[in-house]
């Protein structure tokens, strides 16, 4: 549910949450009271990680002013952190909210990925890697970084 207009997907239960709770196997990079960031099984970038409030909220317009803060310093250091390990020519940054702009969970998330070697990322269907290949991205993310602990 959301007190804006925007349309959300309606789902039972919400992915990010079952993932931050342990409910269900994902890397998680790193985590805070606040925000956490995930390495996604489906890597549309390079190093291609998603950014989301602990808190469950539906979108970005719902985000209190703390979250808000939070969010963008670790959209800001996770791209750091991809720069080093992976040394891209680029980062690209999406967010999307509501059905309409193509959001699928409905729990606010920024994609954080480098791009791929021709440039950009991918937005078509990509295989979906195992848990165990996004603990080793999340390896190299932490081994090369001054961003992240």
């Amino acid at each position: 549910m959301t007190d804006s207009s925007l349309d959300v997907p309606q789902t039972e239960r919400c992915a990010f949450c079952d993932y931050l709770n342990g409910r269900r196997p994902f890397t998680i990079l790193c985590k805070s009271e606040t925000v956490a960031i995930l390495v996604t099984r489906e890597q549309r970038g390079i190093g291609h990680v998603i950014v989301v409030p602990v808190r469950h909220v539906p979108t970005l317009l719902e985000l209190d002013e703390i979250e808000r803060h939070a969010l963008i310093d670790a959209v800001a250091a996770v791209a750091g952190a991809i720069d080093d390990a992976f040394e891209r020519p680029g980062i690209a940054v999406w967010q999307n909210n509501g059905t309409a702009a193509h959001q699928t969970i409905p729990h606010v998330h920024f994609h954080v990925a480098g791009t791929l070697p021709g440039g950009s990322t991918e937005f078509g269907d990509v295989p979906e890697l195992s848990v165990g290949e996004t603990d080793r991205i999340a390896a190299q993310i932490r081994a090369a970084s001054r961003y992240i602990d």
